[in-house]
Order: structure tokens, then sequence, then C-alpha cells
């Protein structure tokens, strides 16, 4: 069966390799003209580690990543609001967290694919899709190639997905209310003290830093405000500052030691969760189908589920592929579901203005049972995997990260 993927990001390739181990040979089409090499990095929690495992990929992730062992929580004056054990959730879970720059991330993928053999076709920018006679779905390139492939995969992103216009018509992102201000610091001494993640919560304000190493991390800063128009990277980091100004350190000594060249702003968007993920041969896969907030910690780590589960609904199927688009759909669109709803509840408990409400929250972060969180945290990010304890679990209560502090 001849498999062509639209995107190169993560979704793409590692439902691609995802995809060779079971004997296919997919082809995967990327818009850029190279390597990405912007954003700024992820954290691959243990359900992620699973599938890193299985694809063999996580002892190169290892090697470039950061083992983190406490996430810990403050408001803006620097008074400690409780965390996460995540040395106690890797236990639970049985795999390890990991956090790695967005770029190194790719760079593992993309060696694996080359030394699996899979072509990955750059400056392919997807126009259209349509059908042709026969009902099979055709891709076109901005550059004038055209594929037919018996599968489609659209792991082509959320903001432009060409293949989500082509399953449901329409690819209107949402704009959430708040934007990101993301960056990398870098330094010949610490930046912080220890490999963990701090969060700083403010009224409509957030600064969250994640260290790989005592002198690499990164960082998002965040606030709520209308949609911006056109920006310019003149005095970004200056506004940052200002904005931050006050805050706890580490905040301003990681401001300073990022590049004001080397941070991006980003105006946040989620898209609405959709009913079917397929059309004829085309099927969604990662943040074209199911697209959620950055405060849903989850987005890099669903798409990795993404390509694991499709490959086990591929393996020895002898249906039709709209029998295996509606099992993988059937096993995917509950849990991305519910952890898209998740990162919105939990993001109008971080930007909300009110001083009462981000009283409550604060003060609900700081009860918290942590071994109650990590045993919310894990039955919910192990649900539907064969993890310890876990294998096709429900979340407790059918909460998650959302419902541990936001107000009523």
């Amino acid at each position: 069966m001849e498999i062509g993927i639209l995107g190169g990001g993560i979704a793409g390739l590692s439902v691609a390799l995802a995809l060779h181990q079971q004997g296919y040979r997919p082809r995967v089409y990327e818009r850029r003209a190279a390597p990405a090499t912007m954003g700024a990095g992820v954290t691959l929690w243990p359900n992620a580690g699973f599938v890193l495992q299985e694809l063999g990929l996580l002892r190169d992730i290892e090697a470039v990543g950061g083992r983190p062992v406490m996430a810990h929580r403050y408001d803006a004056a620097g008074n400690a609001l409780g965390g996460v054990d995540i040395a106690l959730l890797d236990r639970t879970m049985g795999y390890p967290t990991q956090t790695v720059l967005r770029r190194d991330l790719q760079a593992v993928l993309l060696k694996h694919a080359a030394r699996a053999g899979i072509p990955v076709e750059f400056g392919h920018r997807a126009a259209a899709i349509d059908l042709d006679a026969h009902g099979k779905a055709v891709a076109h390139f901005e550059n004038g190639v055209s594929i037919r492939p018996d599968l489609l995969i659209g792991a082509d992103g959320r903001m432009d997905s060409v293949a989500r216009k082509f399953v449901a018509g329409d690819n209107t992102p949402i704009y959430q209310g708040f934007v990101n201000w993301i960056g990398v610091a870098q330094g010949q001494s610490a930046l912080v003290d220890d490999i963990a993640i701090q969060d700083f919560w403010g009224a409509g304000t957030r600064f969250g830093c994640v260290a790989i190493r005592t002198d690499l991390l990164y960082w998002a800063a965040a606030q709520a405000r209308p949609l911006p128009g056109e920006t310019s990277t003149s005095g970004i980091r200056k506004e940052i500052e200002d904005l931050f100004a006050g805050w706890p350190e580490p905040v301003a000594r990681i401001i300073r030691a990022t590049p004001a060249h080397a941070i991006r702003l980003i105006a946040v968007h989620d898209l609405e969760p959709l009913h079917t993920w397929s059309r004829a041969n085309v099927l969604l896969i990662g943040d074209a189908a199911h697209a959620p907030l950055p405060t849903s910690g989850q987005g890099a780590c669903q798409a990795l589920e993404d390509a694991w589960h499709l490959a086990r609904c591929l393996e020895g199927a002898s249906g039709s592929l709209d029998e295996v688009f509606q099992q993988f759909t059937k096993i995917r669109s509950p849990k991305t579901t519910r952890l898209a709803e998740q990162g919105r509840i939990f993001a109008r408990a971080l930007f909300a203005m009110d001083p009462e409400t981000c009283r409550i929250r604060n003060e609900r972060a700081k009860a918290s049972n942590p071994v109650r969180d990590v045993q919310i945290l894990a039955e919910g990010w192990a649900q539907g995997l064969p993890m310890p304890r876990y294998a096709g679990g429900m979340p407790v209560d059918g909460v998650g990260v959302s419902s541990l502090y936001a107000p009523e």
C-alpha cells in the first residue's frame, strides 16, 4: 500500500516511523524548504515516553533532553503554590518524562527516518486535495507535483491544514484570548538551580520555564489580550521585561539571557473537535485532527500516541481503510477531545483577571494533594495505552490537570 504523509513535524515523522515498523514504505511531504528551527521546546510526559520506547527513539531523546524531577508552582510574588512530583509520576506510569528542544526532537526523528530509508520531501506545500474519478484523493502541491497514494495522512498542523479543509470543509482556528512569547535561554553560568519546571501565575499573566540542563532551558511568557495584529520584533524583549518587572527570579534573568531575535510571539489558537477525522482515503492525525492549547501539556504527546495507535490499527487489518479509520477515531477521539477541553478550562483559570478568581485558583493549587494529583495525571494520560496498571483505563472521576486548580 502506497502511503503519503502531509507534514514533516512530530506527527508526520513519528507516524512514518511507526508505519515503517509495520513494513510499510511511507513518503513524507513537508511544506518547509528545510527542517524547522523555530519553536522552543516540548515536555514529553510518560505517555509519550512509552511511544518513544516503542519506536526505538527514547535513548536518542535522552541524549539531547533533560529529566525533570519536579514541577513547581508559584504566584507572581514568588509564594509557593505546591507542585507536581514528576519523579513520582514517572515511577507510577513506568516511563520517563523528558524535556527537549523542539529542533532537537525534530533532528532525532529525521535521523531515524533517514536510517529507515523513509523519503522526506521538503519544499512540498500542499495547495489542495480533490477526488479523482474513482473517488481517490489526489493531493496537489504548489510546486506542481500531485500524488495519489492509497492512504493519505494529513499531519499538516492546526493553522493552515489543507487536509483538514478537505475532510471537514473548513479549518478555522479559534483564538483563545492569550499570546505566548517563547524562547530558549542558555548561558555559561547556571540559569536555574535544578532540572525542574517552574510555573509562575499572575492575573492574566503567566511565566513558565522548563530546564533541560541548568544552563539550558526553554520558556514561555503569556498574557491575556485581544488578538494582536501585525507585530514587530523591535523591542520585543523590552516589552516582556516590562510586563514581568518585579516578578521573582529567575524570570528576569531568563529573559535577559535570551537574544531578542530568538524570541517569538504566538497568538494562541486551538480547533473545535471534529466528529470525523477522515474522508475517502484521507485521515487526519496530530494537530490537524485535534489541536489542544499548550495549557493541556499534551500536544506533542498526543501526536506520538496517534502514530502508535494508527500503526496498531493497520497491523494485520483485513477490512477496508474506512474500517481502520473508524477504529482509529473511536480509540483516539474521546481522549484527545477531553484533553483539548481540559486545556481550555485550565487556560481560563490561568489567565483570569479577577483577583478573587485568582485567589481561589491559587488556594486550590496550594492545598492540592500531590499524591492524588499524580494519580489523576497518570490515569488520564495513560488512557488507551498498555502501560503498567493503566491499560485502557479511564481518568479518575473523568478529570485531569484542568480540574486540579480551576475555580468552580
